[in-house]
């Protein structure tokens, strides 16, 4: 496995020989939870008896604290790992919390309200919408509104709590407290983006297949999910050969390389699964359920489980 770069990863103490009890990082988006909003109950599952057997289980997502709705908490976590790295936090300490200078901030609201472009700001207070985002997201998730009576149905009958989570009509999007800002799939190739703030940010494609491919994160550079994840280990003290990490998305790739098993979703981008350790099913399949099972976390139930 590779180490991540730019760390204190030397200097955490590693064992020969590995420990029963395991560290688990889990991504939320295409790996705990599916493209509703909602946790399988295999994976709700997983995650508790694999506590209750002692092992421990963080966290570690794109998604801000904001964004950590009470049904994801209330299964039961030792710890977060948010806005890809940039936040640390250990029953219920914050270990470090890295924000965007307030001049960038007010450069990409700028360059996106002008280009049409809509986005929102992550912060651990608020998910702060631009103009249009709801009509934007209410097309993508529910379908059209104004002409098909279905999707106003869908959207009744089963709001999506990300649009309800989000924070709409704030004039002034110039935060102090951003993590890191998600934006939509528009008529401005994400080469264009890519272009405008290199070398000021991590521009990288969006982990969220409904926001459409040319969509986006921009995220403070030198951050990703196995900087924070090594810093949690020398907090810790634990031992990198006793880590385990679970992900879809290609800002889980540092974090499959790093931990001592890299598993990746049936759902995972396929440059993610060729550099993973091995590959799970589905989220739908209960893909996080089998892979704790193959790895002991937990032992296989005797009744047939539903998503």
């Amino acid at each position: 496995m590779q180490q991540a770069k730019g760390t204190s990863i030397s200097e955490v103490t590693k064992r020969n020989e590995p420990s029963t009890r395991k560290i688990v990082f889990i991504d939320i988006d295409g790996t705990l939870v599916n493209d509703y909003g909602t946790v399988p109950s295999s994976a709700k599952l997983a995650c508790q008896q694999a506590r209750a057997n002692g092992h421990l289980l963080f966290l570690c997502t794109g998604r801000s604290k904001a964004e950590i709705y009470d049904s994801i908490w209330e299964i039961g976590f030792d710890g977060l790992i948010g806005a890809g790295g940039g936040y640390v936090e250990l029953d219920e300490q914050v270990l470090y919390h890295k924000k965007v200078q307030p001049q960038d901030v007010r450069h990409m609201v700028d360059f996106f309200n002008e280009h049409g472009v809509h986005f929102y700001l992550e912060s651990n207070s608020a998910l702060y919408a631009s103009s249009g985002l709801r009509l934007q997201l209410e097309r993508l998730i529910y379908g059209d509104m104004e002409n098909d009576p279905l999707a106003k149905q869908r959207m009744e009958q089963a709001p999506h709590p990300f649009i309800e989570g989000l924070t709409y009509g704030v004039t002034d999007l110039y935060k102090d407290d951003v993590n890191k800002v998600c934006f939509l799939e528009s008529s401005l190739p994400f080469e264009v983006i890519q272009q405008e703030f290199s070398g000021k940010f991590e521009v990288i494609q969006c982990t969220v297949p409904i926001f459409g491919k040319d969509s986006g994160e921009l995220m403070i550079p030198g951050i990703h999910k196995a900087i924070a994840i090594a810093d949690m280990l020398e907090h810790l003290q634990e031992s990198q050969v006793d880590t385990l990490a679970i992900g879809d998305g290609m800002n889980d790739a540092e974090m499959l390389e790093y931990c001592a098993i890299g598993i990746a979703m049936g759902n995972a981008k396929p440059d993610l699964k060729a550099i993973a350790d091995d590959i799970t099913d589905t989220v739908e399949e209960d893909g996080l359920y089998k892979s704790f099972v193959k790895y002991g976390l937990i032992q296989e139930a005797n009744q047939s489980l539903s998503s």
